[in-house]
């Protein structure tokens, strides 16, 4: 099976976990995901079968949506419920107060990794530090954050739902846990579900339940996306039978002999390469201005 595969990852599983379910139930032994989920967060798990694996290094979209539910006046060691609690302070922060201390969290930002994660230093991972009881220090990183809304908030229990769109990187528990500095109170994530990652929405997955019965069936390879789904940004080249035949034998094209010939494109624009007869997508091109060609930048 080549494409990707939509998952709604549940709780209690590992992204790896899902990785290994999925391979039992496509006999595809190449899969990969296209970014990590905590073992308590649940929602889109984009798994990548066969050829699609080839586009993990090239994915245009690293953008992902959240909604996270939150809670004020207490810390933890890992900045989400499921930690060692570090701190508690009585709480009386009103919703106003909350909304705003949000501007200050969107837009680029700068966030310390979180000992508590995948991140390595020295060749470690800070997590397997973070369990020895080792804190090391870590360098802040520069992340976006494209929209933060406070959905729900309660006073009386001072926790709440915030929903989230940013970029690749970006610790949705260390933004909870900057807020609750903020506010001078504490806080801590107390639940995630990814709602989107790289362009697909939690509407279009399924669940591993969903999965194992569509695997009974037969049906579960007709839920696969199209490994060009992920490329959908990309300028398209639709190329003939020849030239098709060509570009997959590893051979460049004249840029002069497409439907892009007078289009005067930068140095190094990738392209969407079709076989115009087909429809078959091929792989992605990149262009090469000094010798007028689209030389091959990956073949799928």
């Amino acid at each position: 099976m080549n494409g990707i595969l939509l998952i709604n990852k549940p709780t209690d599983f590992t992204s790896f976990d899902v990785i290994a379910v999925v391979r039992r139930l496509t006999g595809q032994r190449k899969a990969g995901h296209t970014g990590t989920l905590d073992p308590n967060a649940t929602g889109v798990l984009p798994v990548l079968l066969g050829s699609a694996t080839k586009a993990q290094d090239l994915i245009l979209n690293h953008d992902k949506s959240y909604t996270a539910g939150f809670k004020l006046g207490v810390a933890t060691d890992t900045l989400d419920i499921w930690g060692t609690v570090t701190s508690e302070n009585p709480s009386t922060v009103k919703k106003e107060e909350l909304l705003n201390a949000l501007p200050e969290f969107r837009g680029e930002i700068s966030q310390i990794p979180p000992m508590f994660s995948a991140v390595q230093k020295n060749g470690q991972r800070l997590y397997d530090l973070a369990r020895k009881g080792v804190e090391v220090e870590r360098e802040p990183r520069n992340v976006t954050v494209y929209s933060l809304e406070l959905a729900e908030f309660d006073p009386e229990t001072q926790s709440g739902i915030l929903k989230l769109s940013c970029s690749k990187g970006t610790y949705v528990r260390a933004i909870i846990d900057d807020i609750g500095k903020s506010l001078g109170t504490g806080a801590v994530m107390t639940s995630l579900v990814r709602t989107s990652a790289c362009g697909f929405g939690l509407d279009e997955c399924i669940t591993l339940d969903e999965a194992r019965s569509l695997a009974e069936k037969g049906e579960l390879e007709a839920r696969l996306r199209l490994v060009e789904s992920l490329f959908t940004e990309l300028r398209k080249l639709e190329i003939s039978e020849l030239q098709a035949k060509r570009f997959s034998n590893g051979g460049a094209l004249d840029i002069t002999r497409t439907q892009l010939k007078n289009a005067n494109l930068p140095d190094k624009t990738r392209l969407r390469v079709k076989n115009r007869a087909t429809g078959e997508f091929l792989g992605l091109g990149v262009t090469d201005s000094q010798s007028h060609t689209v030389k091959i930048l990956k073949l799928f």
